[in-house]
């Protein structure tokens, strides 16, 4: 069976095509190149305007405090060849029940003009590189990524248990009946007891990072 395009994207690419489909079988595409950039733990005031308008700006339900406090989870943005903002990555430390272990809970948000196009692969490949290198040089406060699925197209349509291009595999349901994936870090081990009861109190093993919540749903 034929892996999706989108799962085929060179990690490299930096030009995309968005497929704008018009009344009957009539279509035309609109070429654009993107920059991928890092934020993780070095965000800029102005970047983090830039993302707090981004946010407001296409209805993405984060303002106030929430918008704070993820400000402080951004991974990486993505701006087109103007330089405006076109997608958001960010992550939180969680620990799913039932693996009993922090993960990366993984969120990513793309603007209204980009979301027929492919760059949800590319951006979710650099936040995974950014954070096991990140994971692999700070003794792992995270194992790995989890992909909660809110897309429906992607739950319907990519039904393999693995998925090879990215390396997540199926884990079951949340309690949204939404399907969960996870990628683990290479090398990552599993946390003792010990280290997860002082993560879960706030002290992280091994490098300084902000408590691992539960996560309900």
């Amino acid at each position: 069976m034929r892996l999706p395009a989108w799962l085929a994207v060179p990690e490299d690419s930096h030009l995309v095509i968005v497929w704008i489909f018009t009344r009957g079988s009539q279509r035309m595409t609109d070429r654009h190149s993107y920059t991928t950039i890092t934020d993780w733990q070095q965000l800029d005031p102005a970047t983090g305007d830039a993302i707090r308008a981004f946010w407001e700006r296409e209805h993405a339900n984060v303002s106030g405090d929430e918008a704070t406090r993820r400000l402080d989870q951004v991974v990486a943005h993505v701006v087109d060849e103007h330089g405006h903002l076109v997608a958001v990555a960010t992550v939180a430390q969680k620990v799913l029940p039932r693996l009993g272990q922090p993960m990366y809970y993984y969120r990513c948000f793309v603007g209204q003009a980009w979301r027929s196009s492919k760059l949800v692969r590319p951006l979710l490949r650099h936040t995974q590189k950014v954070l096991e290198k990140y994971a692999r040089a700070n003794d792992y406060p995270c194992i790995g990524i989890l992909l909660e699925l809110e897309n429906e197209g992607f739950a319907d349509t990519l039904r393999w248990a693995h998925w090879p291009g990215v390396d997540y595999s199926y884990i079951g349901v949340s309690p949204r009946g939404l399907d969960l994936r996870v990628r683990y870090f290479r090398g990552a081990l599993l946390k003792t007891p010990a280290q997860m009861a002082r993560m879960q109190n706030g002290a992280a093993v091994g490098v300084k990072t902000p408590k691992a919540t539960i996560l309900q749903r």
